[in-house]
């Protein structure tokens, strides 16, 4: 694509970084064929190349609306344009830099800000977020039916301890912001199940955001901050030995992973952001390479498995989770439409309730057409957005290994 953007922009790191992704788009279109806000909405501005023509004309000097705002508010950063682009476009570092621009020359309205601005606020921080999701709980009875359906009926399952037994491997488990709140059960499991491989489960002694809420929310400061912070807590425990850093929210994991770029420009982080994003692993990509004999079914039982974005598209590891399911015994429904996304989307669900709930219908009417017994996922948000509109239960898969090996 040809670009026309003027020296001032082109010198700063993000036009620059704009100009280099723009240049690769080939107009083709392959992306919008699997766009989830298109495939409901049938506007080419809702697609991938047309919010990518939006950007373009944004950084050349056209006119910025709040109508290009809210085409690029309800993009959900699925990536799965990626995942059909022939050019290797990098559509979700676009699409981040023109938000920020966008924000920049348009603002937002006061209800608006207050909105983002509690998120950025909540969600991160476990111990605000323990108390706002209780409160919630509380008054469940009494929301609107929008917000009751995000509040989960069933109580978080009890802690329990996890496994204390001293093997000679170790990996470090990143335990996130909401989940330990919302599903602690799932790293518990995913303890006890590294636990019969011989490896041991290393803890931070904190919970602690990956850095993606704020990164999404276009709080990028913030967000790099806390990179930072992380960073410095994390690599003593590489040089102790920990073979992987490790998340069981796919979410997660692929933020991790994308540390080098966020701070390839930062003088003093760069080499140290590229050694955390390369021992950032998915849960799956530690498992797959075990010896899983010891996890076996009796009998074969029927489950839908959700692949997350940030699991398929983001990492670029799908059917991971799905052969090492089956190698166990579970029999896999399938899914049509498997590429596109439930909905959740981080703060999406949120920020833009009415596009989210189509997205969930329509995945939930997808995962239980085969009459599954239990639908699977890979992702705490994708978990939660899933159950709030399903009969049947939602669980992590790694909540499924850990039930066969008591």
């Amino acid at each position: 694509m040809q670009t026309h953007i003027s020296d001032m922009i082109l010198a700063s790191e993000a036009g620059a970084e704009a100009n280099r992704i723009l240049r690769a788009c080939v107009h083709c279109g392959f992306c919008t064929a699997t766009c989830p806000t298109y495939q409901i909405l049938s506007d080419e501005l809702d697609g991938p190349r047309g919010r990518i023509y939006l950007i373009k004309d944004m950084l050349e000097g056209g006119e910025v609306t709040a109508t290009t705002q809210s085409h690029l508010d309800r993009c959900l950063s699925c990536r799965a344009c990626e995942s059909t682009c022939p050019s290797g476009v990098e559509y979700a570092h676009l699409a981040a830099i023109g938000k920020v621009e966008v924000e920049k020359r348009v603002g937002r309205s006061l209800w608006d800000k207050s909105k983002r601005a509690a998120l950025v606020s909540i969600l991160p921080n476990t111990k605000r977020f323990a108390f706002f999701f209780a409160l919630a709980r509380l008054l469940r009875p009494i929301l609107p039916s929008h917000l009751r359906s995000k509040v989960p009926q069933s109580k978080p399952i009890k802690l329990t301890a996890f496994p204390q037994t001293a093997h000679a491997r170790s990996v470090l488990l990143i335990e996130g912001c909401v989940q330990p709140v919302m599903s602690p059960e799932i790293d518990v499991n995913t303890a006890k199940v590294l636990d019969k491989l011989g490896i041991n489960v290393q803890r931070t002694g904190m919970a602690q955001c990956c850095g993606a809420v704020e990164h999404h929310m276009n709080a990028h400061d913030k967000s790099l901050s806390r990179i930072r912070a992380n960073i410095d807590a994390w690599i003593p425990f590489l040089d102790a030995g920990a073979e992987a850093i490790l998340s069981t929210a796919s979410a997660c994991a692929l933020e991790i992973k994308e540390y080098a770029y966020a701070l390839r420009n930062d003088a003093a982080y760069a080499d140290k952001a590229k050694r955390i994003s390369a021992a950032a692993k998915d849960l799956v990509e530690v498992l797959a390479a075990e010896d899983l004999s010891a996890f076996k079914l009796d009998k074969p039982k029927r489950i839908a498995f959700h692949s997350p974005c940030t699991l398929q598209h983001g990492q670029k590891i799908n059917g991971s989770v799905e052969v090492l399911l089956t190698r166990i015994g579970y029999e896999l429904s399938p899914v049509q439409d498997a590429h596109l996304c439930c909905g959740a989307a981080g703060t999406y669900t949120v920020l833009q309730p009415e596009l989210s709930a189509t997205l969930r219908d329509n995945k939930v009417k997808a995962l239980t057409a085969k009459q599954p017994e239990i639908i699977a996922t890979a992702n705490i948000g994708c978990l939660h957005q899933l159950q709030s509109g399903s009969e049947v239960p939602v669980k992590h898969w790694v909540s499924l290994l850990a039930a066969l090996h008591p």
